[in-house]
Parts: C-alpha cells; structure tokens; sequence
C-alpha cells in the first residue's frame, strides 16, 4: 500500500526535473549548440561525401580529415579568446558575445567561399576554406562554452549541456542528412557528378547560422567574474610599463589557467588527461568513414538523409534528454561509463551493415543506434567537463579539455581511408569498436576523483 505514494513522488520528481528544460538560459543554448554544430560535418563528414562523389579517392578523403586537428589545438588560442577583448564589439556586446559573434560571421563567410568551390578542379582552394570555416568554428566552440559554463551554476550544467547537445546534434543532422536531401534536391542527375547542387547546399548552410547569430544577439551577457588569478607579491609590483603589463597578462591568460588545472588535481590530473583523450575515440575515427562507407554500400543521398533525419533526430533529442536526466539522477560518472560502452558498442552494428550491403532496416538501426548513444555520451561528457572546470578561466580550461578530447582521434582519423583500402569497411569498424574499451578502464580508475571543484572562490560581481 505504501509502493503507490513512493512511485509517485518518484515520477513527480523526474517531471520536476525535466521542467529545467523550459529555463530561458537552457533553450538559449538550444539555439547556440545548433550554431556549434553546424559547421563540424560541413568540413568533416559531409564534405568527404562531396569529396568521394567528385572522385576523389579514400585515402586522400582521410589525409582531409585532418582539417579537424584544429579543433584539437584550439587550447592554443583560447587565452585570446578568454581575455583579450574586440575592439569596439566587445563594448558593445560583453566579452562572450563579442567572440561569439565574431565567430558565426567567420564561419558563414568561409561556407559561402566553400559553395564557391569545386574539389573535382583542385583540392587545395576548398582544403584552405574548410581550414578557415573549422579555425573559427572552434573559436565559436571555445567562447559559447564560456559563456555556456559562466550562464548556469554547477548543478544546472547537466541540463544545460543536454540542450546544448540536442541542438548541436540537430545541428549535425542538418549539415549531413539535411545537406544531403538539399544537394540531391538540385541534382537533376545523381550518376553524374555537378558542383552546382552543393554551392546551393553550402550557401543554405551559411545561411542558418543567422540562427545563432540571432541568438547571441538576444541574449544576455553572462555575469562577469572576478580577476583570472593573483601574481605573486613582486610582479605585482612591477613598474607599469608596457612591457611588465604585458607579462603580467600572459601570466593571467595563459599561465595560470594550466597552472590551477595542475593544483586542483595533481597526479590525478594525468589520469584525467587521458579519459579525456580518449573518450570519443571511437565515435571520431570511426566518423570520417561513415558517409564513404554509405555511398559504397549504394545508398542514395535520399535514403541516408530520410533514414537520419527521421530516426536520427529522434534518437538523438531522446538520447541528448535521456543523458541529461540520467547525470541528474545517477551521476555523471555513471552516465558517462554507459555513453562510453554504447558508443562503442553501436561501432559494431556499422561492421555487421557491411556485410549486409544496401540494407534499409539495418542502416535504420545501426543509425538509429549510433544516435541514442551518441547523444547519452556527448550529453555526460559535456557536463563531466564542464565540472572539472574552475569558472574563473572557463574559456581556457574547457577549450584544453575539448582540444585534447579531439586531438589524437582526429590524428588517427587521418589514416582512416589508408586501413579501410587496405583491410575494408568490416575490419574497419570492429577496430573502432575495440578502441573503446581502454576508455571503460579509464572512466573506472577515474570514478572517485571529484568533478565539481571549481573554483567556488571566484565570484560574480553584481
């Protein structure tokens, strides 16, 4: 008799918890991770669909792939971002939305020289537009997930990063099934391959990140905080020249951000380093391979765009919600332990597709699959770094955690199309299957370490 009242409370705890979602600074990041996410497969995934339909070989697709090691080094220019202020824009804006909208502009610029591009007459005009589309697709990365951290307090971050990944997510939809669908649209005749339907695909991209360029038009400044750190007692007495100001701000803007990491965590700081190098290793290697291996398999640029958009978007919204409620619920730690086993698991569906050729139902499984566990992962890693962050050097902090999740994926990335020639599809995606598993080991070691010390010391001026 007592079971009816605790299932009750129960659920009405979990619709408490839901109504997170309907926060005004919650469906703001909505909008921006759409923004995010836009760019990512427009110079990575869906390109290389473009590239291989334009004949350009496997390997030469992977050797492209590369382009993303950007995303990997964005550490390097993050203290820019975290505190050197745009002239004029940043007076007018505040210091996150300033780079955030310098950003957006940056990246529709470099998809409109894209469109105008054609990769059958030359590769290295469209392999420098896509390297300036993903340079400032990461400085949008690195000053929306400031603003994202600096907008909500430790407990909100789960949800605020589930909505950040549902639309990022969406966004990612777009820019592969929805650019898919677009392309095949202006394609009068898909056996032979024309530029001109991808230059309107590109330009429609460029268009829609108007949407985050609204957003951050709309939206309110994070509240600032205090001074990044304290010099010792005799720098801080240096004379005030040019020069000593200038060292004392690099010390601030790219010294001390590391040196907190360093601190908080100590030998621990390696261990983390690691899980998140390696989180998404097997999504991002086994990524690049992904629309190649569908235009093998003899899917159509209509039967991949329908099946992602219908059963890919709803199961990556479910997947991005579900990780939200389930690192509210039972931690971010476990969340991300079973992200991580599903990802890699999901990598082994791609493998048993190969075998099965030009399959309907499996491509709907496999995609609807690698969805749901992408968006369960990204949701909890998301929150896992932003906890691990101390608020005071956000921008830098959670770009060095985001620059080395991608940077020795995006490198192996590099040598996808080589393995796939020389071991096929099959092989191919059960090595990026086993890839994960070292990861399991790490989330495991790494289980008692505690995420949410950030700095509470910092504090927001009113």
């Amino acid at each position: 008799m007592n079971s009816t009242p605790g299932i009750g409370a129960r659920l009405g705890d979990y619709l408490a918890t839901l109504r997170i979602y309907t926060q005004p600074r919650v469906v703001r990041m909505l909008f921006l991770g759409f923004s995010a996410g836009l760019p990512l497969l427009l110079v990575f995934g869906t390109l290389s669909f473009w590239l291989r339909e334009a004949g350009v070989d496997l390997s030469t697709i992977g050797f492209f792939s590369l382009v993303g090691l950007v995303y990997g080094f964005k550490w390097t220019w993050s203290p820019l971002v975290d505190q050197l202020p745009i002239p004029l824009l940043t007076r007018m804006l505040g210091k996150r939305r300033s780079w955030l909208l310098a950003a957006q502009l940056v990246v529709a610029l470099g998809l409109c020289g894209m469109a105008l591009s054609d990769p059958a007459l030359g590769l290295q005009r469209i392999a420098a537009l896509a390297l300036l589309t993903a340079f400032a697709s990461a400085t949008q990365d690195i000053a929306l997930d400031a603003f994202r951290i600096e907008s909500a307090e430790v407990e909100e971050q789960g949800a605020m990063a589930a909505a950040y990944q549902a639309g990022y997510r969406g966004a990612m939809l777009m820019a592969s099934a929805g650019a898919l669908l677009i392309a095949a649209a202006f394609d009068a005749n898909e056996a032979t391959y024309e530029q001109a339907p991808w230059a309107a695909t590109y330009f429609i991209m460029a268009a829609l990140m108007g949407i985050g360029i609204i957003t951050v038009l709309l939206s309110p400044e994070p509240m600032p905080i205090t001074t990044g750190g304290t010099l010792p007692a005799q720098q801080a007495s240096s004379p005030p020249g040019t020069i000593a100001r200038l060292g004392r701000w690099l010390v601030v803007a790219f010294v001390l951000p590391f040196v907190d990491f360093i601190k908080r965590y100590r030998y621990d700081a390696l261990l983390l380093l690691a899980l998140i190098g390696s989180y998404r290793i097997s999504d991002v290697v086994m990524g690049v391979m992904a629309n190649p291996f569908y235009y093998d398999m003899g899917f159509t640029k209509e039967e991949i765009a329908t099946i992602s958009k219908v059963y890919g978007v709803i199961m990556t919204l479910v997947g991005a919600g579900l990780g939200g409620v389930m690192s509210l619920r039972i931690g971010v730690v476990r969340t991300l332990f079973i992200g991580a086993l599903l990802s890699a698991a999901t990598n082994l569906l791609f493998a048993w597709l190969a075998t099965r050729g030009h399959d309907l139902s499996g491509l709907v499984m496999t995609i609807s699959a690698d969805n749901l566990s992408a968006g369960i992962a990204s949701a909890a890693f998301i929150a896992y770094l932003s906890g691990l962050t101390n608020i005071r050097y956000s921008a830098t902090q959670y770009a060095l955690f985001s620059s080395v999740m991608l940077l020795l994926p995006k490198f192996i990335a590099g040598g996808s199309g080589v393995f796939v020639e020389r071991y096929g599809y099959e092989t191919f995606f059960t090595s990026t299957a086993l890839l994960g598993v070292p990861v399991l080991v790490l989330i495991f070691l790494a289980r008692n370490i505690s995420m949410f010390d950030r700095g509470k010391l910092a504090q927001r001026t009113p």
